[in-house]
């Protein structure tokens, strides 16, 4: 077979323990999936409906790395997640099978332009200059489900140049896992490969070029990465 250009290479994320690497595919991303985190943003923390986003794959950033501060931005934000990868995909999943589909979960971080998200929101218009650019979504790397079943209740937490930033517990998620993946796979035809950041607790804020910033969740490899101005 050929093609009118070369294939971009895959992009992917190390496996903790192992020469594997996952293969990236789509990042869904899960709006105000914290009550905490949807009052400091101005909305109803009831268990509505949850929404989703989306990052193309190049938005990934690995771990130890520098991230670009992106342009057309004086502001951007830091907010700690819960990564889900999945090695399995399809539509319509029900809330009892969902987890078949996790391969692994990591520590991500979904990094926001927030001035040209609020924006958008003021205008009605689209997030996705707000959510996408390069760099706009570091993952560390990734952990089996099988080795490590469940992961209900961790701490999870943000630091900016050794000071905490963000702290919650993944138990605090309005929606879990399962329901998640239940919900996008109604919305989404869900593939291998495909990962979702689960949303983020209080305290998201700036970052700035020469910032280091650390996150982590009990039991999974810590994300480190610097913030360079270009």
């Amino acid at each position: 077979m050929s093609y009118v250009f070369e294939p971009r290479d895959v992009i992917s994320v190390p496996v903790a323990g192992s020469t594997e690497r996952f293969p990236v595919n789509n990042l869904y991303c899960v709006g105000r999936n914290y009550a905490d985190h949807a009052i400091e943003m101005g909305a109803d923390p009831d268990r509505e409906a949850p929404f989703f986003f989306m990052k193309p794959a190049y938005a990934v950033l690995s771990d130890d790395a520098e991230m670009n501060y992106p342009s057309h931005s004086s502001d951007v934000h830091h907010e700690v997640e819960l990564v889900v990868a999945l090695h399995h995909g399809g539509t319509n999943i029900s809330v009892d099978e969902a987890m078949s589909l996790v391969y692994a979960y990591g520590v991500g971080v979904d990094m926001t332009r927030r001035d040209l998200q609020a924006e958008a929101k003021q205008k009605s218009r689209p997030w996705e200059a707000g959510k996408t650019f390069r760099h706009a979504a570091p993952c560390a790397a990734l952990h089996k489900l099988s080795e490590l079943g469940q992961l209900n209740e961790a701490s999870i937490t943000l630091r900016i140049n050794g000071e905490t930033r963000q702290t919650g517990d993944v138990n605090q998620m309005i929606w879990k896992v399962p329901e998640i993946i239940s919900r996008l796979s109604e919305l989404f035809v869900l593939q291998p490969g495909d990962m979702i950041y689960t949303g983020t607790p209080a305290g998201v804020g700036p970052v700035l070029p020469g910032d280091q910033i650390t996150a982590h969740i009990a039991g999974l490899s810590e994300l480190a990465f610097k913030v360079s101005s270009s």
